[in-house]
Order: C-alpha cells, then sequence, then structure tokens
C-alpha cells in the first residue's frame, strides 16, 4: 500500500503560519483543520456578518498566498511525495479511497484534503451523475480512464453479472482502446471504483449498479444471487440456509418461500423446490409444461413427453401421465399425444 513520509496535519499547520486571521480562521473551519466537521461557507458568513461568495473569496484568496509562500517552497518535495502516493494509486483516484488508503489516522483526513487542495500538482472533479468525486495528477489519463468507464457501462447488459477477474480485462480492452498502458488489477478495480454507474456485489460479481443482482435490496435478491452460484434447483429452506452462509443475512425459511413465489425469476420446479428462469425452466403447472413441450416440439410419445417435462420439473412420471389424461391433451393412434382441440 503506498504511503506518506511525513504528517499532513503538520504540514497544513506550519503552511497556515503567516496568513492574515481571518484567512487562516476561515481556511481552519472550511477545512475542518481544528479537529472539528467542516464548515460551510455560509455557516462562516453568518459568524462574519458578510455573504458565503465573500468567504469563498477570502478562502481563495488565503489558498493563493500559501501558495505564494516560502512554507509552500520548503515542503514543495512533501507535495511532490504526495503526488508519488497518487501516481501509485493510479492517477486518478476516489476521494474516499485517497481518505481510506493515504492517512495514517483518522484525524489526518481533512489536513490531507488541505494539502490535496493547496498542492499545485492535484486536481479535483466534483462528483456528478456518473463519477464520485475524485483527484488526479493527469488530466489525459483521467479523461481516457471516464470515456473509457462509459463506454463499459454501455457495453454491459443490465441483467449481466461478470467475474470481477473477467470484468477487469473487458475493462482493460476499453481502456487500450484509449491510450492507457496496461496496469495492475488493484489500479484498474480503483478506477472502476470511480464510477457511479458500475458496481459489484458482495459476491464480487460486477454490474450495472442499479441491476437487482448488484445493488441487493430484499430476499428475493439475495436468493437470486444463491441459487445462481449454487448452479442448480434448491428447496426454499436450503436457500434460506445459505443466504445466511453466503451474505451473513438471517431469513425465514417461510418467507423467502413467500418471496420467491411472487418473483418471475424464480420456477416452482418441485415441492418446495425453486430454479432460475433463466436455466431454461417455464413458469406453470404441470400441464402447462407439458403443453409448452407439444408446442415447441410437435406430437411426442408418453415416454418422450415424461423426458421432457423432468428436464423442467422435479415430479413423478405417474403424475405427468395423469395430466396427460386430464382431457387437454388427444392421444393419436400412433401413440403419440397432442393438445386436445378445444370444442
Amino acid at each position: 500500500m503506498p504511503i506518506i513520509t511525513f504528517s499532513p496535519r503538520a504540514i497544513a499547520k506550519e503552511l497556515l503560519v503567516g496568513l492574515p486571521q481571518r484567512s487562516k480562521s476561515v481556511l481552519t473551519g472550511r477545512y475542518g483543520l481544528s479537529g472539528s466537521q467542516e464548515r460551510t461557507l455560509d455557516a462562516i458568513g453568518k459568524e462574519y456578518g458578510i455573504t458565503r461568495e465573500r468567504i469563498r473569496q477570502i478562502e481563495n484568496h488565503g489558498l493563493g498566498l500559501i501558495r505564494d509562500s516560502e512554507s509552500y517552497e520548503e515542503h514543495a518535495p512533501k507535495l511532490v511525495d504526495l503526488k508519488r502516493v497518487l501516481e501509485q494509486l493510479g492517477g486518478i483516484v476516489s476521494e474516499e479511497i485517497v481518505l481510506q488508503e493515504v492517512p495514517k489516522s483518522q484525524a489526518d483526513r481533512n489536513h490531507l484534503l488541505f494539502l490535496l487542495t493547496v498542492g499545485h500538482h492535484f486536481e479535483d472533479r466534483r462528483e456528478n451523475n456518473d463519477f464520485y468525486r475524485r483527484w488526479h495528477v493527469d488530466t489525459q489519463l483521467s479523461d481516457a480512464v471516464e470515456r473509457a468507464l462509459k463506454m463499459l457501462h454501455e457495453s454491459v447488459d443490465s441483467d449481466t453479472l461478470t467475474p470481477e477477474e473477467e470484468f477487469i480485462q473487458l475493462f482493460s480492452r476499453f481502456l487500450k482502446d484509449e491510450g492507457v498502458k496496461p496496469r495492475e488489477p488493484e489500479v484498474v478495480v480503483r478506477w472502476l471504483l470511480l464510477s457511479k454507474r458500475l458496481n459489484k456485489n458482495p459476491l464480487g460479481e460486477w454490474g450495472r449498479a442499479d441491476s437487482p443482482h448488484v445493488r441487493l435490496k430484499n430476499t428475493r435478491d439475495y436468493a437470486y444471487l444463491t441459487l445462481k452460484r449454487h448452479g442448480s434447483p434448491m428447496h426454499f429452506r436450503e436457500v434460506a440456509l445459505a443466504i445466511k452462509k453466503l451474505f451473513g443475512r438471517t431469513v425465514h425459511p417461510a418467507t423467502t418461500h413467500n418471496e420467491l413465489i411472487k418473483d418471475d425469476r424464480f420456477v416452482l420446479v418441485g415441492r418446495g423446490l425453486y430454479a432460475l428462469k433463466e436455466w431454461g425452466y417455464n413458469p406453470g403447472v404441470v400441464r402447462e409444461v407439458i403443453k409448452g413441450v407439444i408446442e415447441r416440439e410437435g406430437a411426442l410419445t408418453r415416454e418422450e413427453i415424461i423426458e421432457r417435462v423432468k428436464r423442467e420439473r422435479y415430479v413423478k412420471d405417474a403424475t405427468i401421465t395423469v395430466n396427460l389424461q386430464s382431457g387437454s391433451f388427444t392421444r393419436l393412434p400412433d401413440g403419440k399425444y397432442v393438445i386436445a382441440q378445444k370444442k
């Protein structure tokens, strides 16, 4: 993990020395450098009895004074060290990750943001609909990464989930198209985390952030991922236990059953057994499944129908035979069954 070789708190304190008292007070309040929360322009303006715009002017003037000061020149190597750290993190990094990985302590977070703001090496980009707030040291690289992220989002279907390793490879192809040189997987993941349109679920699978398979909201979403990970039908009691094991989320089996039966992503294929519709299972009772088989393949023998239906339902042969004799189907002279004509 990249580390800095200095104390942001100590450097910030020294950079403030020599400023006019009001400039020092405004900057200290705006960036929370006294150990308190950052204050808004409005809050500081009310304290001084002046407008928020005037406070903004004082803030910008104070930052300019620091950049022109001997103290800034003296501590320039420290800011170069900070630039090195951001380059190691990828050159463009979300503010959240910067604050997670760079400061040595929680108390240094606000002071670090102050140094990023003061330092001429660093540029920030505000949060918008596509990206979180981020810092960069290379505008050209930042533009290329953001374009690649937008193209990656456009290429992903809303229901698609991709393991992280494959998703990194897919993103890397878009980065290559933008002229970005190959980077370590951990850097590529940090770039992925810049996007508000892409995210990963608790199982580490990536997709669109607004997908119910990524942003899990309820038992049905957790059950979907559980069945998808399992790869074959499960009893609703097994689903409830697996949700607890995979996600640490306690759900009652009866609740699981009630939720699955209301969601068309799942198909009841046996007594309490559920499968995913995307696996090719069709909803409906056994009679409807038989109709679907005959509609797809034409007239079939009893044995052929039993074999086809048992691909979609965990039922006994006798249950299928009883449904064939329900009046919904006609047995032809050659022994094959077709759907009965309505009278």
